[in-house]
């Protein structure tokens, strides 16, 4: 058994696409979208300390302490790396960092103005490929970086991954027992091209697993 000490925070989540990387984080002004708005409102952010914990030795890492205005979103795993998602609102800027476990630094892969996404509401870093997006609001899944893309979905659709020109999404209903599917949708018109009962979870090593109902 390994003591972690991670002042305070008491939840750490494995880091989807790695089977070492563990993040967690204290929600000090809630989530993104509920730090942002706490900005809008006038009210002051207390700002989220996010760490990273590697397995199996068990280290501790603060891959960066977030200034005033400024929020931690969920962090993603691509091509061996963290990738972090940082908020300045007072500058209005979206940070895109990857984070180097070497030396303990960070570089910037991105810096977007705040304005390209309505608000912060399920904004998140996802893979693969690397994207910035927001999913499951309005009934839309917009693709912010690198690329602009914009699907009108379904209810409770939410995306999964890319692969080549096909887009995954996942959507559930309750009809009135609850069920999933994971859907197929062309990526360069959103049409959709088909459906499969059944639920869809990402594997520890970014591979994807999908299981059906018996027919």
């Amino acid at each position: 058994m390994k003591r972690i000490i991670t002042n305070g925070i008491t939840n750490l989540e494995p880091l989807a696409g790695s089977s070492e990387w563990y993040w967690g984080t204290d929600y000090a002004s809630g989530d993104l979208h509920e730090a942002e708005d706490a900005f809008r409102s006038g009210h002051p952010i207390r700002k989220n300390q996010l760490l990273l914990v590697h397995s199996p030795e068990g280290k501790v890492y603060e891959p960066v302490s977030p200034g005033a205005g400024q929020y931690l979103g969920r962090p993603a795993y691509h091509d061996g790396q963290v990738v972090l998602l940082l908020v300045d609102f007072p500058k209005g800027e979206i940070h895109i960092l990857a984070f180097h476990q070497t030396n303990g630094t960070t570089q910037q892969l991105a810096v977007l103005p705040l304005s390209i996404a309505d608000d912060c509401c399920n904004l998140m870093l996802e893979t693969s490929p690397l994207m910035l997006i927001r999913s499951g609001h309005n009934n839309r899944i917009q693709l912010l970086w690198p690329e602009r893309r914009d699907f009108a979905v379904e209810e409770n659709e939410y995306f999964a991954f890319l692969d080549e020109n096909r887009l995954y999404t996942t959507v559930w209903y309750e009809d009135p027992d609850y069920r999933e599917e994971l859907l197929v949708r062309d990526y360069d018109t959103g049409e959709l091209l088909e459906r499969i009962p059944g639920n869809f979870r990402r594997m520890p090593d970014g591979s994807s697993l999908s299981w059906c109902p018996p027919c």
